[in-house]
Order: C-alpha cells, then structure tokens, then sequence
C-alpha cells in the first residue's frame, strides 16, 4: 500500500507542470510597435512610433484575471518623420534617451471589460513611475505562422499626461495656446510568439532523462 501511495503522488508531481493554467507567450518585436499622438501648434496632431517594444506574457484563458503582461519599449527608436524633432524628443527637454533608454510597463491587475480587458499596471517612463490603465482588444486566439510559429495579438489603448512623467517643455505660441499638448493618446500593436516547451535533457547514452 506503501509503494502504491509512493508511487501515486509521485505521478502526481510529475503532472503539475502539465496541469499548470495559461501559457507563456514573448513579445514578437519585429512585428510589434507602440504609436502616439499628441497635438502640435493646437491645430493638428502629430504621430509618431516607437519601433522596438520587447517583453513577455502569460495568458490564461481559463481564468484571463491571472494574466500577466510586461513590456519594454527602447525610447531611442522614437520617429515622428523629422530627423531634428527626434532628437529634441530623445534630448533632456523630453525623454532624455542617455539617461533614460527605456519605458516600462509591468501588469498588476487585468480585468473582464466587455469583450475586452482592463489592464491596470505601473508605467516607468522617464524615470518616474504612474498607475495607468490599458484599454485592450484581444487577446486573439492562436494561429500558427508559416514558419511553425504559435501567434496570439492584442491592441491596447490609454491616453496620458506628459507632465505627470517630467516632461514638461513648450512654448507659448503668439497667437495663444502651446505648442505641444499635454495630452498623449497611446496605442500598442502588440503580437506575440508562444514560448516552446524545453526539449527534454538526454544522457550521455541518448536516453531521455
């Protein structure tokens, strides 16, 4: 009886990390990007992009609450189509690039929203850390590329202060008004590759271990 006992929560351990919820996804940065928009001499809006976003993910779709997100955007690929913009952008007066390189987004709370979710985490940006709130659409189920890959997607949305992060530069403008919004809308076009699962150690006779 012993034995039997043994050898059945034995088996039991060996099945944990089979029965264990969601799956572990990473960030495909090629074919990921984070877009903003803010407005420019209050008459228009200029867009721009952040070209490298890299990060993971774990999605349980048996219970979406328990899922996590992070991501990190290298603010250095800043690009609005001008060459002298970007690099007031990367400057001092705004992301200061060579002191700060990165944003950051790490989840602490992800909520049902309809067909969506609320994704509630922390967002370093400019060295200066704020609550937020992620509007997104998705997760989409799997598709395989192909190339044998599992891919799921995701758009997210929020809108933020500048000032809030620190970057407060801009200037009067004569005839009223400033010339850059405080008011940042962000979208996240984010697609991500599902982690495969460790191909199992073998010894030095080719047995599997």
């Amino acid at each position: 009886m012993k034995a039997f006992l043994r050898s059945a929560v034995a088996s039991l351990l060996v099945a944990v990390p089979s029965l264990a919820l969601g799956a572990e996804y990473e960030i495909d940065s090629t074919n990921s990007s984070a877009l903003f928009s803010v407005k420019h001499m209050m008459v228009s809006n200029v867009r721009g992009t952040f070209s490298k976003v890299t990060g993971k993910a774990h999605l349980d779709d048996k219970d979406i609450t328990k899922s996590t997100v992070e991501a990190t955007i290298d603010a250095a690929t800043i690009n609005t189509q001008d060459t002298k913009r970007d690099e007031h952008l990367r400057a001092p007066d705004f992301f200061d690039t060579a002191k700060y390189p990165t944003i950051t987004f790490k989840s602490m709370k992800v909520e049902k929203a309809g067909a969506g979710l609320k994704v509630s985490g922390n967002l370093t940006m400019h060295g200066v850390t704020k609550p937020v709130v992620l509007d997104v659409e998705g997760f989409t189920a799997e598709s395989k590329d192909p190339w044998g890959n599992i891919k799921r997607g995701g758009t997210a949305t929020t809108k933020l202060n500048r000032k809030d992060f620190g970057l407060g530069w801009n200037k009067m403008l004569e005839t009223g008004g400033v010339a850059v919004g405080e008011e940042i809308s962000v979208t996240l076009e984010i697609q991500l590759n599902k982690k495969q699962a460790a191909a199992p150690a073998t010894t030095a006779s080719g047995a599997t271990k």
